[in-house]
């Protein structure tokens, strides 16, 4: 089964990730890899760091002659602001020494793992906890699930997200007026709602939200403020019968919800209605089942495909909130570590909204969990091995 790990700091000298479980004789290059990291770096509202870093994952084992050859594949990514002539990020993040001669950091920021990094692991500096916990670890996630997501691809399963709401501008009726919108596109696969999306500077696919989104953005990025918003992600070519009820966890929405959730600023997921399901009655909620062409389909989908935790066959639907980040140019009030004392949070070069950001790395970190999914129940050690396997299923 597929897994990765990530290791580096925002400041360090480069991210690094191993990714295992990739079959033999996936086509993957470096190229396919950095498609989705140019993707998270784009989107109105990013910080002054974007202006600079440009990410790009050089693979250093697992992969010959462009196909992986199932072995752990070993990624690397080099941080530019460490590599600055101006940076004293090697003196700050430096392996040597006891730091004397760094000042440590002992103010911490409400709704960062400022305060609750230290409390965890006792660190008299608040730099450790801050350098971990960043948003930029995500660079490295982009990377390792793209070649989750390539799997994915091979198979005919495709992922898409856009953006639904930033701060108070959104749909106004958020299941009905999205689904007019997303729901046609998706005959052409779910790589149409991104690739429509990533025309928007903030990735929503209304034109006129878009503009109002950026509006809203400016009044904030003028107060000092910042925001966070709703988004949703599409799934399309998922066979049904992928994941199980036999054990809470083996269920696919419960998965897909731990990679949502474990995902920086993450604060709320929903499947297919979600939220909505219980303000309305079962009526309007089940989608009711029919037996067209040999197979069985349902009429609507606002189970959001998947019921009892196995994919049912239609489209994937699952949407989540993301907070406002807790860096903000204008400060608010926190308590110094060392002396007690009330202090006024500190400013480290951030975002106002990273949420066109996030949906590139959501649709990303969900791609390991639907590919285990998919290889759980179809596997191989090979491409062609799981080919096989998959089309005598079909």
């Amino acid at each position: 089964m597929i897994r990765y790990l990530t290791a580096g700091e925002s400041h360090g000298p480069q991210l690094t990730g191993i990714i295992e479980g990739i079959p033999a004789g996936l086509p993957i290059t470096e190229d396919e890899i950095a498609l989705h990291l140019a993707r998270r770096q784009k989107g109105y509202g990013r910080g002054g760091r974007m202006a600079f870093e440009k990410d790009r994952a050089e693979i250093l084992s697992g992969v010959r002659f462009a196909r992986t050859t199932g072995a752990p594949i070993a990624l690397q990514m080099p941080n530019r602001a460490f590599e600055k002539d101006d940076a004293n990020w090697p003196k700050v993040m430096s392996k040597e020494g006891k730091g004397e001669d760094v000042d440590p950091i002992t103010v911490p920021r409400p709704g960062h793992a400022d305060l609750t990094g230290i409390q965890k692991y006792r660190y008299n500096d608040i730099r450790p906890a801050i350098e971990r916990s960043s948003a930029r670890e995500t660079a490295m996630r982009v990377a390792c699930s793209s070649i989750a997501r390539k799997f994915l691809k091979h198979f005919g399963i495709e992922i898409g997200g856009h953006v639904t709401r930033i701060g108070s501008v959104g749909y106004e009726r958020p299941w009905e007026d999205i689904r007019e919108l997303v729901d046609p596109m998706l005959s052409g696969g779910a790589e149409t709602v991104f690739r429509t999306a990533d025309e928007s500077e903030v990735r929503c696919l209304d034109e006129e939200l878009s503009q109002q989104m950026r509006d809203e953005i400016i009044v904030r990025r003028k107060e000092g403020s910042s925001l966070g918003g709703h988004w949703e992600i599409l799934v399309t070519g998922l066979p049904p019968g992928l994941g199980s009820f036999v054990h809470w966890d083996r269920k696919l929405d419960g998965q897909l919800a731990q990679a949502v959730m474990g995902t920086q600023a993450m604060k709320g997921v929903e499947i297919g209605q979600g939220f909505e399901a219980g303000r309305r009655h079962g009526q309007v909620v089940h989608d009711e089942i029919t037996y067209e062409d040999g197979d069985f389909k349902r009429r609507t989908n606002r189970m959001g495909g998947i019921e009892g935790g196995i994919s049912t066959g239609m489209p994937l639907i699952i949407r989540g909130v993301m907070k406002p980040i807790p860096t903000m140019l204008t400060p608010i009030s926190t308590i110094d570590i060392t002396s007690k004392e009330e202090k006024d949070t500190r400013y480290e070069r951030s975002d106002v909204c990273a949420l066109p950001r996030a949906i590139v790395v959501i649709e990303s970190v969900i791609a390991p969990v639907l590919a285990n999914a998919f290889l759980e129940k179809f596997g191989g050690d090979s491409i062609e091995e799981i080919e096989e396997r998959y089309q005598a299923h079909k």
